[in-house]
């Protein structure tokens, strides 16, 4: 083979790398991947990104790094690191719509356990204290999450992503700063069930808005039963419209092909947020976000 022929089939080699490169960087919408237990939020979208980057052709793609060769993507609603469940994620224009998804509901599925207290309000924790919880009923139980449903106020756990000084408020704890609790906020319960009650173990399903912590709940929930609790297992199922059995993808999933395929677009203005009545208004299989309240 010439040279000349060596240069062409290099060249034609490249370029289905370069044009997978620019299909993936004109994306802009929304999709939801799966996010296993262990690794943070962030953790998790680093390496989408350095997943979706290498398929493109790009040799030793460094997510963090801004580049002409990074991506512009986001995730909205940050899951614990021992939570799993459903992470919607932003891609070009998209990362503008995730405070619009935050303005959704979302439901979770939590396994909890009665008679021990966290420093973290779940299983990952140094315990703080044990309580007696044999006097507690399922039927004690289910009345007093009625009480927890509707507009109630929350104080935030100490562990949390919420900032202090510019910094996470967990990440100053784990540094042995001194930390005080966030005042209490008003946040939104539209649904609270029990699903299941073996004691010491309970399990929760629930359907709350934005700013919503369980932690907090189950931390609330063991002192109203004169008690102590905190969370053992922590599932997101549903955040906005997308929910973890259809639209979540998994990691053998994240590939531009599936991507295309569950992408859900920008609007082309924000009042056509407005103007969007339903499903069929986009062609989308289900509501738009800022409808699933």
């Amino acid at each position: 083979m010439s040279t000349e022929e060596k240069s062409m089939a290099g060249s034609n080699a490249a370029a289905p790398s370069s044009s997978s490169l620019l299909k993936l960087q004109s994306l802009n919408g929304l999709f939801a991947i799966y996010k296993k237990h262990g690794p943070t939020s962030a953790n998790v979208l680093n390496k989408l990104k350095e997943t979706l980057l290498k398929e493109a052709g790009v040799k030793n793609p460094n997510p963090r790094k801004r580049n002409k060769q990074s991506l512009k993507m986001g995730h909205g609603g940050t899951l614990d690191s021992a939570a799993s469940g459903v992470l919607v994620v932003g891609v070009g224009n998209g990362t503008k719509m995730l405070s619009t998804m935050l303005a959704g509901s979302k439901k979770y599925i939590a396994v909890a356990e009665f008679g021990k207290a966290t420093d973290t309000l779940d299983a990952t924790g140094s315990v703080t204290q044990e309580k007696d919880f044999k006097h507690i009923t399922k039927l004690d139980l289910e009345e007093k999450l009625n009480s927890f449903v509707g507009k109630i106020m929350q104080v935030p756990p100490l562990y949390s992503a919420l900032k202090k000084d510019g910094q996470r408020m967990s990440v100053l704890l784990k540094k042995g700063h001194k930390v005080a609790a966030k005042p209490a906020r008003s946040v939104t319960v539209y649904n609270l069930t029990l699903q299941e009650f073996k004691l010491p173990f309970f399990t929760l399903d629930i359907e709350c808005g934005g700013g919503f912590y369980v932690r907090s709940l189950v931390d609330d929930l063991g002192k109203a039963l004169l008690s102590c609790a905190h969370v053992k297992e922590l599932t997101r199922t549903k955040q906005g419209q997308f929910t973890l059995e259809q639209h979540a993808l998994h990691e053998e999933q994240w590939t531009l092909e599936h991507i295309l395929q569950s992408l859900q677009p920008c609007p082309e203005s924000e009042q056509s947020l407005d103007s969007i009545a339903g499903p069929q208004a986009t062609g989308l299989p289900f509501p738009p976000p800022w409808r699933d309240l």
